[in-house]
């Protein structure tokens, strides 16, 4: 009987923090409106590529973690995220077959999916939140969409995370 281990947790959660430390990185204030969902990215390619190992669980987790260093609501995010991972789990061998500009196209939409919850949730507590803000980083997200996946496949090949 052969055993099977699955390895690589810390590249996945080295991946999260990357993303993480992206998400909070200053940028000039011009830019910040382009600021890509990178923490949305790096969850939807570990949910394609390990749709049993990544999951609902972790995307609630990553989107807590993104609500402290947001400064939101505490679950907003999280909900979110976990939304999202939920929708990708579902529809994983599909988006896998896409070429790379189509699952860009996928990512965008999902970005855009999650600008409109999050600023549902904002109109819910009073805030009157600027719709057409939600487009930028859907778009930035969409062109960083390739890049991303490719650096992260290659570092998944590489390590044998499985």
């Amino acid at each position: 009987m052969k055993r099977t281990t699955q390895g690589g947790g810390g590249i996945i959660l080295l991946s999260f923090i990357a993303g993480l430390a992206l998400t909070i990185m200053p940028l000039p204030q011009m830019l910040e409106i382009f600021r890509p969902e990178w923490m949305i990215m790096i969850l939807i390619y570990w949910v394609m590529a390990l749709p049993g190992r990544i999951g609902v669980g972790m995307a609630w987790f990553a989107g807590l973690l993104l609500d402290v260093v947001r400064d939101a609501l505490l679950g907003q995010y999280a909900l979110t995220l976990a939304l999202i991972a939920f929708i990708v789990m579902h529809l994983h061998q599909r988006l896998r077959v896409f070429p790379l500009w189509q699952q860009a196209v996928a990512i965008g939409l999902l970005v855009i999916l999650q600008y409109i919850l999050v600023f549902w949730i904002k109109g819910l507590t009073g805030e009157i939140p600027q719709f057409w803000k939600m487009l930028l980083p859907a778009i930035s997200t969409l062109v960083f969409w390739p890049p991303v996946f490719l650096v992260l496949r290659q570092i998944r090949r590489r390590y044998q995370v499985s």
